[in-house]
Formats: structure tokens, sequence, C-alpha cells
């Protein structure tokens, strides 16, 4: 292993930024640190980034966590993926935690919505930019020539893309099919050539302190469940969820369940995070706890357990042909992600102003960071829902 170009205490206060200031969900923040990482840091080679992100995606469990976990594997180990896991979710956690406070305090959150009225549509604007620029990295650039020589990446991309729009769903069994597909034409492997082989693949009076340790087990069992069996990207776990805690459960009112949904939204750092504000409002601050750790804690560990072997057979020449097959397959999903996000963001033309507005600024103007565009369009958003709108 090449010395590494930073140190484990660099990383993970990076991660701990990102975590912080991270906004956009699952397909912004794989872009960011893909673009900070790799482009401009060059901590992470452009090999090890596609292997992380490609176990990341044929894991369960929320994408971005996997993949900084898998990153802080890289060159650290076990003790790197530890740190930067908790660095990158803790910073979130907190902050949803104070809003479950403030939410029990006030009894729900209209100024919230208002703010997220803007928000959304700026972080579609954030998360289409940043979907180009993984796209163009990850297959290849917008070129006659670049397309013919990767057109079936290009297919595989295309057809997720609109899979995932079309279902709202991402399905493990497809990236495998995808990934298989592209190795056995680019570079089939010597027992595929020798024989026929069939496989299956399958991989206080805010509440704070109040719990009841029967519930405390119920939502350590479900948020498991969440954590262990749900793939792809935060999008993917909202289902889930509200089957549980409204349906199932009936820990939560709908209207509770979409203001859950905002505070992940709004807040930075992954979606899934969404998890510990739900844990709050069940069983005060140890069901946020306890709803944190039983999601991360499987995609934890789905990532630290096969991460040594995958990196040494991802070597092999056949194996990084289903990583590329698999990669191009996860890009179009995350695209078809955004257009799923876009349809229940975009609500109005104000909404769509404001999403091209944000893409355009942060294409023409570098001086502009995603946080400072999020605050202005969580301003704006109140400006508008509270005064023009109204």
């Amino acid at each position: 292993m090449n010395q590494p170009l930073y140190s484990l205490w660099q990383l993970t206060l990076y991660f701990l930024k990102l975590g912080t200031i991270g906004f956009g969900g699952p397909v912004a923040l794989v872009s960011y640190m893909h673009r900070d990482l790799v482009e401009n840091r060059q901590w992470i080679s452009e090999e090890e980034y596609k292997e992380g992100l490609a176990l990341a995606q044929l894991a369960p469990g929320p994408l971005a966590a996997q993949l900084s976990i898998y990153l802080g594997y890289v060159h650290y180990g076990l003790i790197g993926a530890t740190l930067i896991g908790f660095a990158f979710v803790i910073p979130s956690f907190i902050m949803v935690v104070l809003l479950g406070m403030a939410y029990k305090l006030y009894g729900g959150l209209p100024w919230m919505q208002a703010i997220f009225y803007g928000i959304s549509a700026s972080v579609i604007g954030i998360i289409a930019v940043s979907s180009y620029k993984l796209t163009i990295k990850s297959i290849s650039k917008f070129e006659l020539e670049a397309i013919k020589k990767h057109w079936m990446l290009w297919i595989f991309f295309i057809v997720m893309a609109i899979f995932t729009a079309i279902t709202q769903r991402e399905e493990i069994i497809l990236f495998i099919i995808l990934g298989f597909a592209y190795m056995t034409v680019k570079a089939p492997p010597k027992w595929l050539k020798s024989q026929k082989v069939t496989s299956l693949l399958l991989i206080s009076n805010i509440g704070f302190w109040e719990f009841e340790w029967s519930k405390l087990s119920e939502i350590a069992w479900f948020f498991t469940k969440a954590g262990a069996f749900v793939f792809g990207s935060g999008l993917a776990i909202v289902p889930f969820l509200h089957a549980g805690v409204v349906q199932e459960y009936g820990w939560l009112t709908e209207n509770q369940f979409v203001d859950a949904v905002a505070v992940a939204m709004i807040t930075p750092g992954p979606v899934v995070i969404t998890v510990a504000f739900i844990g709050y409002l069940v069983a005060g601050f140890w069901g946020a706890v306890v709803a944190a750790i039983a999601t991360f804690l499987p995609c934890y560990l789905f990532t630290v357990i096969p991460a040594p072997y995958f990196k040494k057979i991802s070597k092999n020449v056949s194996i990084k042909a289903f990583v590329e097959g698999i990669t191009a397959a996860v890009v179009g999903a995350l695209v078809g992600a955004v257009i799923v996000i876009a349809t229940r963001s975009i609500v109005d033309i104000p909404t769509l102003l404001i999403a091209i507005t944000t893409g355009l600024s942060l294409i023409y103007i570098k001086k502009l960071q995603e946080p400072q565009l999020i605050v202005m369009a969580g301003i704006l958003g109140i400006i508008l829902k509270n005064y023009l709108l109204s």
C-alpha cells in the first residue's frame, strides 16, 4: 500500500465538515467526495473511488455513508472506516435531535416547511450539476467519439436512469446483471469461456429522556431491518420507513412523517439521518440513538467486512469490467433519483426558477458555495411563502 498523501486526522476533519455543510442528499454527497478527494486533493485515486462506489451500491444501506466508510478504509483500514463513518454521521445526528426538541416544543414545523419550499428547489439545482459532473467523470464526456467508445456503458446509464425515475426504486439485481453483462462482453473470465455456469448472486417536556424499553426494542428491530435490507440511496428507504412507522406501528401521523422527511432534506449529511428524528419523536433521545445505530451499523459491517477482499479481486481485469458496468448503472440510477426528487420539489414557477438559478450560479459564479446557496434559498422560501404567495 502506497503512503497516503494525507493523515487520518485530515480525512476525519474533511468528513466532519462534509457531514456539517454537505447538503443535497446522496447524489450531491458522493459527487462532493469525488470532487474534493479525487480531483482537487488527489488523496483517493479514481480507481479506489469507483471501487467504493460499486461496493456501496452492492451492499444494503445508505449510499453516501457507505462510500465515506469505504474511503476511510482505503488507507487506514478499520480505524479509518470507523472514525470517518462516525465523523460523517454525527453532525447531522445532533442537528436532527435539536430539531426534534423544537418539534416537540412547538408542535409542528410550519416555519420549516417555508424554508424547505426554497431549499428543496435549490437542492435540485445542486444535485443536477453534481450528477452531470459525476456522469462525465464516471462514464465519458458528452462527445461523439467518447460516447461511441463507451456505448454500452451509456446504454446502462440511460436504462437505469429511466427505470429509477419511473419505478422510484433501485434494484440491486439489475446492477449485478448489468455489471456481469459488461464483464462478459469486455473481459470475460476464463471460467466463463471454458464452461457454462449458472450462478445466483444475492448479495423532559420535550421528551428528551422519555422512553419505554419495549418501544426501544421495537425501534431497534425495525431500523435494523431498514439498514440491512434496503439498497440504494436515501430515497430507497423512505417508502420502507413510511410503511413501518405510519402504517404498521402507527408511531407517526402522515403529517409528522412528511415533516421528518423535510428535516432530513434541509439538514446536511446523509438523508437517512431522518431515522434519528423519527426515533426522537417516538422515544426521545434514546430512541434517536437506537434508531441511528440500528440503521447505520449494518451498512458499516456490510462495507468493512467485504472491503479487503473487494480491493484484492478488483485488480482482476474481469472484475474491473464488472465494476465499470455497475458504476455506469449506479450513476444512471442516481440521475433517475434526481428526476424523482425534482417531481416532488419543483411544484410551481418560483421553485423552478430557484432550481435553475442555483444550477447556473454553481456553474458560472465560482466563489459561491453550496451552503451559501442553501441559506439564500431558505430565506427566499420564507419570503415567498409568508409574504408573496400567501
